[in-house]
């Protein structure tokens, strides 16, 4: 491998703001401590969490080069990384952490792995924090049986493309919502069983949710838009049924009366995928069941569009926007 730099292009913010707040700039190529390695980043997620840190939803020291997960090729390596983990210079590896958007990362060796063969290092890093997100809501959040109805709200987002096949994997039946008629076909593609326009005039969720289900409810709704649909999935969650409200596209969900859930004895949950894989035995577990699912079941990763890094406001922009499909990739 060629020698490391003292310098790096990088993505950093001093204070939080719209897009104009992103700087790239060159800044020092990160030191690792003995239990990280150096990660030359190949390819970098755009996730709907970093727009988050971006405008202060969430808080962060300043300032921080964002950006939760990448691939690539490990660069170097701390003197006390366990040898059970089996990294040598030169791996391609996927790994979640921070300061992501750079040429090189400075990432926990317990949070980085291997890339299996037959997965590309794009695909991987494409599937792995939404993919591993949707496959801990419906193994974790709500274990989700053959024959159960599902709400997915986005189903051709991130995350809801993924929860879409895992569904049809499982045998579940799955209504899928989209923003516009351009994504009927996609979402159906990827396993929605029932496809609603979620915009007003063309399509009432909570009525065809009602004519799917004769009146019971779904099983589970899994809502990553957050505050402007939060009200209505509770509406269709039938009784015993599970509302996992992960994300907050629309805004952070506003405090509710608890009591509201008596009427169905419905569970409300709002996960991370972190607590759901801090150990490294559970990280493993999910990376390997959803590597051996991803080629079984012959999924699709769909790849909205790989952007130059110094692109990043467009790609910040494009994810906002709410109409892309699939995973935003940079590319240092």
């Amino acid at each position: 491998m060629a020698p490391i730099p003292k310098t790096m292009k990088a993505v950093q913010i001093e204070r939080t703001g719209g897009v104009e707040v992103l700087q790239y700039k060159d800044v020092p190529v990160p030191s690792i401590s003995e239990n990280e390695v150096l990660v030359k980043n190949e390819y970098i997620g755009v996730n709907y969490i970093d727009t988050y840190f971006r405008t202060g939803l969430y808080q962060n020291p300043k300032p921080m080069i964002l950006g939760r997960e990448g691939s690539g090729t490990v660069a170097a390596m701390g003197s006390a990384v366990p040898q059970s983990l089996g990294f040598s210079k030169g791996d391609e590896v996927v790994y979640m952490g921070t300061s992501a958007y750079a040429e090189y990362t400075a990432c926990p060796a317990e949070k980085a792995l291997k890339i299996p063969n037959g997965i590309s290092s794009s695909d991987a890093c494409a599937a792995f924090l939404q993919a591993l997100t949707a496959l801990t809501l419906v193994e974790e959040t709500h274990k989700v049986q053959s024959g159960d109805w599902v709400l997915v709200l986005a189903a051709t987002g991130g995350v809801g493309g993924w929860l879409c096949q895992f569904l049809r994997a499982k045998g579940a039946k799955t209504i899928g919502t989209v923003g516009s008629e351009g994504k009927v076909d996609t979402a159906k593609e990827q396993g929605a069983d029932v496809v609603v326009i979620d915009r007003p005039g063309q399509g009432d969720v909570l009525e065809i949710v009602k004519d799917c289900t004769d009146g019971q409810g779904v099983a589970a709704v899994f809502d990553g838009v957050g505050k402007e649909t939060f009200d209505r999935s509770l509406e269709c969650v039938a009784r015993k049924g599970t509302v996992a409200s992960f994300g907050n596209a629309s805004g952070a969900v506003e405090p509710f009366l608890i009591s509201k859930l008596s009427a169905k004895n419905a569970k409300v949950a709002r996960p991370t995928l972190f607590n759901y894989i801090y150990t490294r035995q559970e990280l493993e577990h999910y990376s390997n069941e959803l590597w051996k699912t991803m080629i079984d079941q012959k999924f699709t990763v769909r790849i909205h569009e790989v952007y130059p890094l110094k692109d990043v406001a467009r790609a910040h922009t494009d994810i906002e926007s709410r109409k892309t499909m699939g995973k935003l990739l940079l590319k240092p």
